[in-house]
């Protein structure tokens, strides 16, 4: 593709660049990374906590455009939605990160010849964390989602499945890469910070959320003083964070830090853990696991489809405290080796953004090719009554089955 005749692609549904948030940011600067010199990209930010003075214009070769609302929770609405009427403008190609802004895709695609690609980031609507409002807006949104885009994105083939299932589209699945996570090797400065690196432990990071099943693994790991344990997550976002962290600071085996955004820093504490323990129960190929698939960690997950997709099946599960006990207790370490060992081969197969980014750029060149969207429901589901009837008379007429003489 010439620099003459770029297309322009604009990522909505981001926190915004550079990624310091989530698995839709390290996305989106990886998308920028490996595809700026083929689309003329702009990314969508929030202003929320990005003082006048730190708001770039460019960032990796991508334009970046500013929103006056937050990314998540309900402002996320208006602010996706801004975006997509903002883009209108001068894309060609909308990536649409998310559900919030489905709301407005049946007008875009009535009034424009705008291309439509959305990832709907996992069931979003079945969270715990969304007040019933909230989910019967998110179960709306992403059927609108699927049925007025080009092409829909799951993130894991269970999610394929569920969308195949339930609205009939083969939905394209595209993972999350991994391969920019660092194998750290800890300083003299660095223990003295984190003393806990000197012996083996059990390392997890993500959103304090229930759904996360937060509780659950602390709630084993404060039986096995001999088994140390590090959690990273963000404890003073509700009281459910606040109420376990004060629970269980007091067990001196137990470490329960505060978010870390820089990649290093986050690395050298997961790189280094023995074993990783992830409690996710909703969504698709979750960042934190494939990242931690990457670094060779042995993995010993809540065992959703989803997770065990992901890791295709080869890691540890457990869906209770009783489970997730066993397991600790009755895996020994040669086990958790070749779990590791498997999980790296796994992810250097599949989660590599290279790869990533080969796919999304595949879809977007799609768009300006395929006329129609695929459907897993056979043709004669959008019969009307008398051209079923003349199928049915035309089979009736020719019964004679390959079995038959």
């Amino acid at each position: 593709m010439k620099d003459t005749i770029k297309k322009k692609l604009a990522i909505i549904g981001t926190v915004g660049l550079p990624a310091n948030y989530g698995g839709f940011e390290t996305l989106a600067e990886r998308l920028v990374e490996n595809l700026a010199s083929q689309y003329d990209m702009t990314v969508y930010c929030t202003t929320h906590n990005v003082p006048k003075e730190k708001r770039i214009k460019k960032y990796k070769r991508a334009s970046l455009k500013y929103i006056p609302f937050k990314a998540n929770g309900a402002q996320s609405i208006p602010y996706d939605t801004l975006s997509i009427l903002h883009a209108l403008f001068f894309a060609d190609v909308l990536l649409i990160l998310g559900v919030s802004g489905a709301w407005i895709l049946p007008f875009v695609k009535l009034f424009t010849n705008k291309k439509i690609i959305i990832s709907i980031d996992g069931i979003e609507w079945k969270r715990n964390k969304w007040s019933l409002p909230a989910k019967w807006y998110l179960w709306w949104a992403e059927k609108i989602a699927v049925k007025y885009s080009h092409f829909d994105i799951s993130d894991n083939e269970s999610i394929q499945d569920y969308t195949a299932m339930k609205y009939g589209s083969l939905s394209n699945v595209i993972e999350y890469g991994a391969d920019h996570t660092l194998e750290v090797e800890p300083t003299q400065k660095d223990i003295e910070k984190y003393p806990f690196l000197t012996r083996p432990y059990a390392f997890k990071v993500c959103r304090i959320e229930p759904e996360n099943h937060v509780h659950l693994i602390l709630e084993v790991f404060a039986r096995y003083p001999n088994k140390p344990f590090v959690m990273v997550g963000n404890w003073k976002n509700s009281q459910y964070g606040e109420k376990l962290k004060i629970e269980y600071n007091q067990y001196e085996h137990i470490h329960l830090l505060d978010p870390i955004y820089d990649q290093r820093g986050l690395d050298l504490l997961r790189g280094n853990a023995s074993l990783y323990v992830h409690g996710h129960s909703a969504g698709g190929t979750n960042p934190s696991l494939v990242e931690a698939m990457y670094l060779g960690l042995p993995i010993v997950s809540y065992g959703v489809s989803y997770n065990r997709t992901t890791t295709e099946g080869k890691a540890k599960y457990f869906k209770n405290a009783k489970e997730l006990e066993q397991v600790l207790t009755s895996t020994d370490s040669t086990d958790w080796f070749e779990i590791g060992k498997t999980m790296k081969n796994i992810a250097m197969r599949r989660y590599i953004w290279s790869v990533i980014a080969d796919k999304y750029n595949h879809l977007i060149m799609q768009t300006f090719e395929v006329g129609y969207k695929s459907s897993v429901r056979p043709i004669t589901t959008y019969l009307d009554y008398g051209d079923l009837k003349n199928v049915q008379a035309a089979h009736l007429a020719n019964q004679n089955l390959f079995f038959e003489n």
